[in-house]
């Protein structure tokens, strides 16, 4: 097959960290090519050389043959390269139409709707979206922004499409269509560079490069190897997937959650009558579409979000009026969903932010002083036993890579907790290896006797690793199932609230 792309020898480099190291990289017209790697393995920095974010210290990058000067990402549009980023790029307020052709030639003084019109609906013919141009973005679902990106990258002309993540936020049934779109795209000539650390999707492609440490280490075609094959590629040994005792079987209640209701800033309904237990040696697993109300519940567990109505408890006392200090005086470890915003203070190092919330404590005070000596003695035990690679405990945080961000913050919430622990997408946006080293963690807790709240977008791994699954959508429990006697089907219908029949309680 002829190559569209051809990367020969890519170097960039940010001071010292050298993100891409001498990378080669052929993708070929019409097909789907993965980039597969650990965090901070380089994808994304070689994904925004290709888009003109970046521009390589050294190496050449050919587009149909030509060398590619990519000094911006207009640059690369003009090529006809597009990019869908994790975090969309659109106006709320702004309707699908104008969202797709703000920017191009189309949208100048005298704008005419109705050729760009024409033009968004063949493509939707082409690509088997439906959508409706007139609608507002914030009148959208996830899943149909997700169609608007990518609509308009091709309404820019893009014959190569590179795509980070692209089902982050979706449901099983979401992803499955994208694919099916992107498929028909490929036949249709498109190459597409799919950037994903879920091996479903790795494995729906035709090639992938494995980056490791700013390398590529290889390229294999997926239809003559495996998943197993390709972790190990990427990690340099083999990759085991943890799964509960079965031995260890829940007991007790530790955390009880009755007809709870909370309400936004504006009076919307956030939470809507969400009950559930966890027993100790159990982790019970909440699946569902970002946005549909697990933050919110995560928030009013640790005591920064009032309930309108309804209660908790814990350990058979019920919480009235729960602050932040409350919840950790009484041993509920929390990890929130944003490590760097909510979880972690960038600017501090280990040291620091392993004693967030309790500094104040006599294990960690001289006096009215901070004792730094021990400060640094747990930080250094803590890097040990959480294997987080950092130059030394006073390196900021922010200068960490994404998992080795999570393990300080594991570590911490770990230390402290005593009986209940809340995880929130404590995975997202790591690779295997660093998940299966959370998920490893988490179940030692459970092993313990904790009770579990594990949110998480990533359904193969609450099968596989939780007693029970609540399924949440706009704020309301559609149901809680046990992973041996559902599908991801099942999950799926109920994470898009369509599934009546489906829904049922397991005690």
């Amino acid at each position: 097959m002829e190559n569209l792309l051809s990367v020969q020898n890519l170097t960039k480099r940010f001071g010292p960290v050298i993100a891409n190291d001498g990378v080669n990289l052929e993708v070929r017209k019409g097909e789907i090519h993965c980039l597969f790697g650990e965090n901070g393995a380089g994808k994304s920095t070689l994904s925004s050389c290709l888009y003109g974010y970046y521009r390589a210290d050294s190496g050449v990058i050919r587009f149909k043959g030509e060398v590619a000067e990519l000094n911006s990402p207009a640059d690369a549009l003009r090529l006809g390269i597009g990019m869908v980023h994790q975090h969309f790029v659109l106006v709320a307020n702004f309707t699908v139409l104008e969202n797709i052709i703000v920017g191009s030639a189309d949208a100048g003084m005298f704008l005419t709707k109705s050729k760009a019109r024409q033009k968004i609906g063949e493509l939707c013919d082409a690509c088997g979206i439906k959508i409706d141009l007139d609608r507002e973005i914030w009148q959208l679902s996830v899943g149909e922004q997700q169609w608007v990106e990518i609509l308009k990258a091709l309404y820019f002309g893009a014959e190569l499409l590179i795509l980070d993540e692209p089902t982050a936020v979706l449901t099983p049934q979401q992803s499955d269509q994208l694919f099916r779109i992107l498929d028909g795209m490929r036949r249709r000539g498109l190459s597409i560079i799919l950037i994903s650390h879920k091996l479903r999707e790795v494995m729906q492609s035709d090639r992938v490069t494995i980056l490791r440490k700013g390398k590529a280490i290889a390229t294999v075609e997926t239809s003559q190897t495996t998943a197993e094959a390709i972790t190990s590629l990427m990690v340099g040994h083999k990759v085991s997937k943890h799964v509960k005792d079965r031995s260890v079987q829940p007991s007790g209640e530790v955390l009880a959650v009755d007809r709870a209701c909370a309400t936004g800033d504006w009076g919307e309904d956030l939470l809507k009558d969400v009950s559930f237990n966890i027993g100790r040696h159990e982790i019970l697993g909440l699946a569902g579409v970002a946005g549909n109300g697990q933050k919110e519940l995560f928030e009013a567990l640790m005591g920064v979000r009032t309930l309108s109505s309804g209660t908790f408890s814990l350990e058979g006392e019920v919480i009235a009026k729960p602050t932040a200090r409350e919840m950790l005086d009484r041993g509920v470890g929390f990890v929130p969903d944003d490590r760097f915003l909510e979880g972690l203070i960038p600017e501090f190092g280990t040291a620091e932010n392993l004693i967030l919330g309790w500094q104040r404590a006599r294990d960690y005070c001289r006096g009215p002083f901070l004792d730094r000596r021990k400060m640094e003695d747990l930080a250094r035990r803590k890097i040990e036993e959480f294997k987080v690679v950092t130059a030394s405990p006073e390196l900021p945080v922010e200068r960490l890579s994404g998992g080795n961000a999570q393990r300080v913050i594991l570590a911490r919430e770990f230390l402290h907790s005593r009986g209940l622990l809340l995880a929130n997408q404590p995975t997202r946006g790591l690779d295997v290896a660093a998940s299966e080293f959370v998920y490893e963690k988490i179940l030692e807790k459970r092993s313990a006797g904790f009770a579990v709240l594990l949110a998480s977008e990533e359904l193969d791994d609450l099968l596989r690793l939780c007693d029970r699954i609540a399924v949440i959508f706009k704020g309301r429990i559609m149901g809680i199932v046990r992973p041996e006697e559902t599908t991801l089907l099942e999950l799926g219908m109920m994470m898009a609230g369509d599934a009546k029949d489906l829904q049922r309680t397991v005690q």
